[in-house]
C-alpha cells in the first residue's frame, strides 16, 4: 500500500510541475535597443547551418562505422 501511495504522489507531483515551473519570455527583437537600433530576429539570430553540417557527417562516419563492423563480423 505504502509503494502504491509513494507512485501515485510521484506521479502526480512529476504531472503538476510543469505548470508550476513556467518558461522565460522570450528576448527583446532588437536586444532591449531602441526600435530603429538593428534588426536581429528573436532569439539572437545564432547561426545553425555550420552545426547542422558538423552533425551530418559525424551521423554519417559513425553510420559506416556500424555499417563497416557489421560486415566485418
Amino acid at each position: 500500500m505504502k509503494k502504491l501511495f509513494k507512485t501515485t504522489c510521484l506521479i502526480v507531483g512529476l504531472s503538476i510541475l510543469p505548470f508550476l515551473l513556467p518558461a522565460q519570455n522570450p528576448p527583446h527583437p532588437n536586444g532591449g535597443g531602441a526600435p530603429g537600433s538593428g534588426n536581429t530576429p528573436v532569439g539572437g539570430g545564432a547561426p545553425i547551418g555550420s552545426g547542422l553540417i558538423i552533425m551530418m557527417v559525424l551521423g554519417s562516419a559513425y553510420g559506416a562505422k556500424k555499417t563497416y563492423d557489421l560486415k566485418k563480423s
